[in-house]
């Protein structure tokens, strides 16, 4: 089959420190394998043609609802991560399909608003709310009212993708220091797009070290990546590198990220969800009945945070004016 034949190749050309499909640890559910697929590449599959990955295309990265055209959104957030990744993937000759299926699906399980959702559904849920727990659980079981059943390699470096995580693989590794590197990069040109900050405000330690422009200093993180991680057992930037990212990535929470123009309806936005979460509360029975059978399982609790988390910034939005604006009125 063309599988064990890719298997096959797997096996010859990457470096015994990569994950191989055919030595996956399994599914949770196990299925027949794909005669044309290796396992990665089906995850990879069944991620993109899930409804929560394209929901990611109306959902905010950091500037809501932004009017211009060239903004990122949480999809082509997603897609940066992914482009980064595999080229560190393909340079280590580690699982590039292992590494995409991550990359993929690392952030699925985001709220609408960005951050700003997340820590409102904390604050309010009393078991709380990740973002990136919450990215298992859609592919484990809310996606389809069943899960996506991804291997354990996709889901372990998705519920570990962030700063705090530690991934089993090296992939996972891969996808967790990419969504930094992508982050902090493209959330530096939109707020400068947005003039919240200038290229020269940038910290010259930084600049002197990573360089002084958007693809300059993605080609220095990335390529730093790859010379400092070759045959070695972990991902890592070098000292140099790691410390002027981090520099950067200070200076975006100080300027951007916390009380910036960028944040001028963070309020309104954790307003509206605030709202949404106690209606629901109230009236668990007007939730889909995706979320509302829910309940007897997770209880009401869950359902209503897994139904906002869902939302995409429109909808949201467009539930809340139906629920609380009042409509003008028409005659019958």
């Amino acid at each position: 089959m063309i599988r064990e034949e890719l298997e096959g190749l797997e096996e010859e050309i990457l470096s015994p420190l990569a994950a191989k499909s055919s030595r996956s640890k399994g599914r949770l559910h196990p299925c027949e394998p794909c005669e044309i697929r290796t396992e990665f590449q089906r995850d990879r599959d069944r991620i993109l043609h899930c409804k929560s990955f394209r929901r990611l295309k109306h959902k905010t990265q950091v500037f809501i609802s932004p009017e211009g055209d060239h903004y990122r959104t949480r999809l082509t957030h997603t897609l940066e991560v992914a482009q980064i990744a595999r080229t560190i993937a393909r340079a280590l000759r580690l699982n590039e399909d292992l590494t995409e299926a991550i990359s993929l699906g690392h952030d699925l399980g985001h709220t609408p608003f960005g951050h700003t959702g997340e820590r409102l559904l904390d604050s309010v849920s009393s078991n709380g709310f990740k973002h990136n727990v919450h990215s298992l659980r859609v592919v484990d079981i809310l996606e389809n009212g069943r899960g996506l059943n991804l291997t354990w390699e996709v889901r372990d470096g998705i519920v570990n993708h962030t700063s705090s995580g530690k991934p089993a693989t090296l992939e996972g590794q891969i996808v967790s220091l990419s969504d930094r590197v992508a982050y902090i990069n493209h959330d530096i040109d939109d707020a400068i797009r947005a003039k919240v900050i200038s290229e020269e405000e940038l910290p010259q330690d930084s600049v002197r070290i990573l360089g002084d422009s958007h693809k300059v200093r993605i080609d220095t993180m990335v390529k730093d990546i790859i010379y400092h991680s070759m045959d070695r057992n972990r991902i890592s930037m070098s000292e140099p590198v790691g410390q002027a990212t981090e520099i950067l990535r200070d200076f975006m929470f100080r300027r951007v990220y916390i009380d910036s123009a960028a944040k001028a309806e963070e309020q309104k936005a954790m307003y509206v969800l605030k709202e949404l979460f106690r209606y629901f509360m109230e009236h668990p029975q007007l939730m889909p009945e995706e979320y509302f059978k829910q309940i007897p399982v997770y209880g009401e609790e869950q359902a209503a945070c897994d139904y906002i988390a869902g939302m995409t910034d429109n909808y949201a939005t467009r539930i809340f004016h139906e629920l609380f604006v009042p409509s003008s009125w028409k005659q019958l």
